[in-house]
Order: structure tokens, then sequence, then C-alpha cells
């Protein structure tokens, strides 16, 4: 018996830009399927990489579905190469694929990069609104890839900040970010040049560097008591000794963290300091209302987060309503 004919939903970088999808959008979407993950209306099997050899960089294959209402499940394939600045690129590009759960028909695929740096900037955001202290007024952020401006602008977006600094290691990168925020945001920014100067006494700490080996860049006596940091580069840029200090440690999935070659913690959890017995919780537990977040202003607290599947689905189901609502977006005839 034939089928009826099958189309796909396409959004490009273009579609996706043109969204001009607001900062609590990307927030409540993102909140909503961290939620639902608490709630273990998911399925998320751990990140994937895929090393092709022939340059600074790899694939990360991420893998996950959400049952009604989203009722979607989906495969994102993104690059991770750092040298790509040099050709005037990115260095993270890809697609996500999103699909039936029940029947395999895929439904949509959506311009990847973007999506990446908004939801990786919300789940950073959500943290924050859900472990920093509520008078967090001084961040400090390492990092000046795509990430790192959604990381700031939805931060800001919830705590409105008297300081914001930021350092990258090219100064070229940190000073034309530190512009892009000032701009947008309508404050200054202060760009330091070293990590001890942006990091020390500051309420909330992210650590998106890009380092090519694990160094301990990011020192554990410089963290402020109480602070609420968010270390979440690929290759660990943190002492070991920085779990010490914490009251509480969440990650985002702990299938994938305990787990892969890559990430801030790796060594931390090869070491036994990041376990089942010593996390706190997942993210999703705490946004659910399943395990406490912070409760009292002295703690200091780690969120390590290596990226969800689930964030991606969720923004990108979020995206294609928009684009319905909006007239958005191209429909391509698959069978």
């Amino acid at each position: 018996m034939p089928h009826a004919p099958i189309h796909i939903d396409f959004l490009n970088a273009l579609d996706v830009e043109a969204l001009a999808l607001t900062d609590q959008e990307i927030i409540a979407a993102v909140e909503t399927g961290l939620a639902a993950q608490g709630r273990k209306e998911t399925v998320i099997e751990p990140r994937m990489h895929l090393q092709p050899g022939a340059a600074n960089g790899h694939f990360n294959v991420l893998r996950g579905a959400f049952r009604a209402p989203i009722n979607l499940a989906g495969v994102k394939v993104i690059g991770d190469f750092v040298d790509n600045y040099k050709e005037g690129l990115p260095s993270e590009l890809g697609l996500l694929l999103l699909m039936d759960p029940g029947n395999g028909v895929p439904k949509a695929i959506i311009d990847g990069s973007h999506l990446t740096d908004m939801r990786t900037g919300a789940v950073t955001a959500i943290g924050a609104k859900y472990l920093a202290r509520k008078g967090s007024k001084v961040l400090a952020h390492v990092g000046a890839r795509g990430t790192a401006y959604w990381n700031v602008r939805l931060l800001d977006s919830l705590f409105d900040f008297d300081e914001i600094r930021v350092h990258s290691r090219r100064k070229e990168s940190r000073d034309a970010f530190g512009a892009k925020l000032a701009a947008d945001r309508g404050k200054t920014i202060t760009v330091t040049e070293d990590w001890r100067s942006c990091v020390e006494g500051a309420d909330i700490v992210v650590e998106a560097s890009r380092l090519n080996a694990p160094e301990p860049m990011l020192r554990t006596e410089w963290i402020k008591p109480g602070a609420f940091v968010v270390p979440y580069g690929t290759m660990s840029a943190v002492e070991l000794s920085l779990t010490d200090i914490m009251s509480k440690l969440v990650v985002d999935d702990w299938g994938q963290c305990k787990s892969g070659q890559f990430g801030s913690l790796r060594a931390h959890v090869e070491a036994g300091k990041l376990s089942e017995a010593t996390l706190h919780a997942e993210m999703g537990e705490i946004v659910a209302g399943l395990k406490p977040g912070r409760e009292c202003e002295d703690e200091t607290i780690l969120f390590w987060h290596r990226g969800l599947s689930l964030s991606d689905i969720a923004l990108g189901h979020f995206m294609l309503e928009k684009a319905a609502r909006l007239g958005l977006g191209q429909r391509l005839r698959y069978a």
C-alpha cells in the first residue's frame, strides 16, 4: 500500500537568524527539555566522537528522543575544529535531524550551529538560575567561541551584572568579543589579558576555553567562596583540586559525563573525585523539582555540562513551531 508524500521542513542558518528568538524563548524551550529529562520522559545516549585525523578537530554525534508532547527523536552531528578561524569559519558547524520516534519518518533538518550556540548558553543560564546566588553581580567568562556570546547574553538577561569580565587566548578574539558584548548589552565590558584577573573574586565563572591539550589554567585558589562555576571546555583547563572546594557537583547527564575521551572534568572522573557517590544531581532533576538547587548563600557549586541532544531537540522543536507561524523555512520532498 503506497504511503502519502513525505516532506521535510528545512531551516537553514539564515532562517534560524530570521526567527529572532528572544532570550526568554530560548531559555524557556531548553528549560522545558531539561524538566522532561528530570522526569524521565526522554531517552538519551552518550555523545560519540568521530576523529577524521585530517585536522585539529573532531565531530560530535548526539542522540536522544522525547515522548509527548514534543514527540521527536533527533541526531545532531556538529564539527569542533579549533583552527577554523584561520579560514574565517566558526569552529562549530553542523546539522540537527529530527524524526518521528514512532515510525522513523524524517521530520526536519535544522542548522545546528546557531542552535548549538543558543542552547549551550541557555543551559549555562538555567544552571545559574537554580545554582548561583540570586545577587550575583560579577561574571567572569573565559573563551570567545560561538557559544560564549550566548552564555554571557543569556546570563546577563537573568542577572543584569554590574561587571562582566572576558578573556580569550588571542587578543583579537577577546577584543572583538568584548566590543560585541558592549554593543549588545549596552554596558562596559572588561577585557582582561590573563585568566586570573578575569576569574578571581567573580560570583559566576564560566570556562569555555579552547586548549589543544589539558592544562590547569583556572586555579582553584581564585574561586570565591559561594561562587558558581561552569567549566565545559573540551580539554580540561581546571586543577584537580577544583572539585574539593565544591558544596555540590551537578552535571547535565551523568551517562555521558562518566565516560568518553573529552571533557573539562575527565581527570576528576578518572580519579574518583566526581562519581555517582559525589554527584549531587543532574540539572534536569533540579529543574523538575526532584532535587534541590542552591540551598544557602555560602555554597560553592560546580555545574559541568557536556551538551545535551535533548536541549538541541527541545530548542529545534520550538524553532519549527515559530517558523511555521512566521512562514519561514523550506519544505523539501523526501519520498
